[in-house]
């Protein structure tokens, strides 16, 4: 049982991507496109768009965020990327991620950044995708208690 735990703790520590955080897409009026999906497919938006509650394959008793989110058609933060979407990776010992992404040659956009809800950093990939990855802390969202998307 020992070796299982030191597995399981090893694993937690590697960095990697463990599963998609949030899609973010431009739109010409977010509120509107909101409405449509809430009246049409059922979505419960919020502010930021919709937020989807999933349970964590290996822990599940813990809930998951998906973060799905129109953004201004005008709106820099997809920047510098010149794609109209952005996709949100949930991953796990960003600071390692971010040392082997570094390591790799990857372009790093910025420094990370934490805030009580996770930790969060912005790279490009190869097609000049800016990308977010996200270190998450989803009991936050949990104790918000917001309608989510089931």
């Amino acid at each position: 049982m020992k070796d299982i735990t030191k597995q399981a703790e090893s694993n937690s520590l590697t960095p990697k991507v463990t599963g998609i955080g949030g899609i973010f897409f431009f739109s010409e009026n977010p509120e509107k496109t909101n409405a449509w999906y809430s009246k049409n497919l059922g979505l419960k938006v919020n502010q930021w768009g919709s937020s989807f509650e999933s349970r964590n394959a290996n822990c599940p008793e813990e809930i998951n965020y998906l973060q799905w989110s129109p953004f201004k058609k005008d709106s820099d933060y997809f920047a510098p990327s010149k794609k109209e979407f952005m996709i949100n990776y949930r991953v796990q010992n960003i600071e390692g991620l971010v040392n082997q992404l570094q390591e790799n040659g990857v372009t790093i956009l910025d420094s990370i950044a934490t805030f009580d809800y996770g930790k969060f950093v912005h790279i490009m990939d190869a097609e000049g995708n800016k990308i977010e990855l996200w270190e998450p802390i989803d009991r936050v969202f949990t104790e918000m208690n917001e309608e989510t998307t089931k």
